[in-house]
């Protein structure tokens, strides 16, 4: 069992583990499975990427058309199947070309079985003649003379296999690597020839399944659906690796350890043991649990506890991962109260001079409370029960993605999460409007709810917690380190300060929250950053420095633009901070910003079309002198012409 806080790299951890069983116990086979589809393909992706031979990997289930990888199509069972069948045909083609290379006529690579008698007969035998009378002999010029495959390898990047400095020894294992080569060759023909002999495509994914597939990744829900058909096809397997294991129900637990038949030949005993070897859980028990819609369930039958908290409870002996690679130290702070000696990798220290160790562009703080007040006299509406929705931080939280967007922030390093699905549809709502169809903003990477953004990360995320009446579900201390330990370089929390600050479970939380003691709990801005900027960390705990005059109104007609207004009241070469006074004040900040965008924009149009022009008409007078020349050089050589003539006729009158 292995714990493992936000950040730890539990999934790299897994990863590392499927790929040491591959290696080091290549017979045995191993079964990968996680809550989600996400975390899923986040697992596949990574260990497709290590050196693991493709055949031998197998996902099932739906989501993997998401898979982030090169024919991520093919890795389902029908996909690897037209894999095997497409290697089939390159292999074959191989069997040729060295049936050629040896003078061996006849059609060797019709078929795996031609390619296995061609192999016995053709390639094994003279392989043992060689190495026999090599062996015999012992001298380098045997070898390099009469290598039988010579030929069949200068075709390769290196033809010259052998070199002159080259000694026995060193011609030896060259010899034997490219017959290692030519025998994997016949080894993959023989483990596809089922697939040659099976005709149906249920056969073959079967078979495939059952016998080809070293490493089988699905998810429970899908493990628990076919569960009686796996059994049924004889389905085995050693390990069985099984990450987010604390969001996992204790009955979807059991399930994949179930997903084979009892191995009645095991040892001498009589009584059917389990072939299963080894089991390892992965999870962090301090992160939300597994989803329980029957509250009669969830409350009186603890249906919600998983079986990796429940293993943690009764003090089963875990591994405890103890140190954090994803966040800026300031910002494991939120979370690191919760977490037994929690500290973090070099990587994100201050002085490693990575990301980690700078300042984000436009903001005062790394991380933030902004307390949000009534929008027009409105804070949660309720329009369907348990739909909650609260506009003033939704426009807040738009107002900000653009204000970041202005600033050069890549969309697709922004998320935007709030705990309600209500509060998720209308920022989405808010973002069409505002947002989708103009190209200098376009859309966050993902708009979601907490719960579902459980597994993820980003660099930069705005959080919503829509409530103004009561806490809700946010009290659940798991959620709230589900929501805090998301983001890796910056967070912006929106909420009613006086609601969430006052709950007792979120108190540790929201006391570090809270540390930059900025007035009012507003945003707070820095005048003159862009995205991209190198700014050294700023002291997070320090007291913002506002300019004199800071409280003043937006802009009214006639009157100065916010920006104008917050650019006087600032001084940019001090670099100090300056507040948003609220909702509408961000607003018009943005749209002025905007505004000045599209001037500089049209400025540059302006300024492009006017160098493209000037080209142009450069072009033009170029084009024209040159056809000036060109006439002029014909009159020249007309008149030339007409000299001559004149100068014939008159020397014929003369005669």
């Amino acid at each position: 069992m292995i714990v493992g806080p936000p950040g730890t790299g539990k999934t790299d951890v897994a990863v590392q583990i499927i790929a040491n069983i591959y290696h080091n116990f290549p017979s045995q086979h191993t079964l990968l499975i996680t809550h989600s589809n996400q975390a899923l393909n986040q697992l596949f992706e990574k260990i497709a990427a290590l050196d693991i031979d493709p055949r031998h990997l197998l996902r099932l289930g739906h989501g993997e058309e998401e898979l982030e990888i090169e024919g991520s199509g093919a890795w389902g069972k029908y996909g690897r199947v037209n894999a095997f069948l497409e290697k089939r045909i390159e292999l074959l083609a191989e069997v040729d070309r060295l049936a050629a290379s040896l003078n061996v006529e006849g059609a060797h690579g019709n078929s795996c079985e031609t390619a296995g008698y061609f192999f016995t007969y053709h390639v094994a035998s003279r392989w043992n003649s060689y190495t026999e009378h090599a062996k015999s002999t012992a001298k380098k010029e045997y070898l390099v003379q009469h290598f039988p495959f010579y030929q069949f390898f200068s075709t390769s990047p290196t033809p010259h296999l052998f070199t002159v400095e080259s000694t026995y020894q060193d011609a030896l294992e060259v010899a034997e690597g490219c017959f290692r080569h030519i025998k994997l060759i016949f080894t993959e023909l023989e483990e596809i020839r089922a697939f040659e002999l099976l005709r149906s495509g249920r056969d073959r994914s079967n078979y495939l399944l059952v016998k080809e597939a070293k490493i089988v990744a699905l998810t429970c829900t899908h493990a628990a659906l076919k569960r009686r058909e796996l059994v049924r096809l004889g389905f085995k397997y050693d390990n069985v690796v099984m990450e987010e294991s604390a969001q996992i129900l204790e009955v979807e637990t059991f399930i994949p350890l179930l997903l084979q038949s009892p191995d009645t030949n095991f040892g001498e005993s009589s009584q059917p043991k389990s072939r299963l070897q080894r089991v390892v859980l992965i999870g962090d028990h301090h992160q939300l649990p597994p989803v329980v819609q029957n509250g009669a369930f969830q409350r009186y039958g603890n249906m919600e506890q998983s079986l990796f908290t429940r293993f943690v409870r009764l003090g089963v002996p875990t591994i405890q991962l103890d140190r954090q690679g994803r966040a800026k130290s300031s910002l494991a702070e939120i979370f690191r109260w919760n977490y037994k000696n929690l500290g973090d990798l070099d990587i994100v220290k201050a002085e490693a001079g990575t990301e980690f160790s700078f300042s984000n562009p436009g903001f005062a703080y790394d991380y933030q409370v902004i307390d949000v007040p009534d929008y027009f006299n409105t804070g949660e509406t309720e329009p369907i029960p348990h739909f909650y929705q609260n506009l003033g931080e939704a426009e807040y939280v738009v107002a900000t993605f653009m204000y970041m967007r202005l600033l050069g922030y890549p969309a697709e390093k922004i998320s935007i999460l709030t705990t309600y699905n209500g509060q998720k549809e209308l920022i989405k709502d808010i973002l069409q409007k505002k947002c989708s169809w103009n190209p200098l903003f376009g859309k966050p990477q993902k708009v979601s709810t907490v719960d579902r953004f459980q597994g993820q990360q980003n660099d930069y995320i705005l959080l919503s917690l829509v409530r103004t009446k009561s806490v809700g579900h946010f009290r659940d201390v798991r959620r709230l380190i589900v929501a805090m330990s998301r983001s890796r370089l910056g967070l912006l929390v929106f909420c009613r300060l006086k609601l969430f600050g006052n709950c007792v479970e979120l108190k540790p939380a929201f006391d570090v929250l809270l540390q930059p003691r900025v007035e009012e709990n507003k945003l707070h801005l820095k005048i003159g950053e862009k995205f991209g900027d190198v700014i050294p960390l700023r002291n997070t705990l320090s007291k913002v420095e506002v300019g004199e005059g800071e409280s003043k109104k937006t802009k009214k007609k006639g009157k100065k633009s916010s920006t104008e207004v917050d650019e006087e009241k600032t001084s940019t070469a001090d670099n100090k901070s300056f507040k948003i006074e609220g909702v509408q004040h961000l607003m018009q900040y943005v749209y002025d910003m905007t505004q000045e965008q599209i001037a500089w924009l049209r400025k540059q149009k302006e300024e492009a079309e006017l160098l493209k022009r000037n080209a142009e008409e450069a072009l033009e007078n170029e084009n024209e002198d040159k056809k000036i020349e060109e006439m002029e050089k014909n009159d020249a050589f007309k008149n030339s012409g007409e000299t001559n003539d004149n100068q014939f006729v008159t020397e014929k009158m003369d005669e």
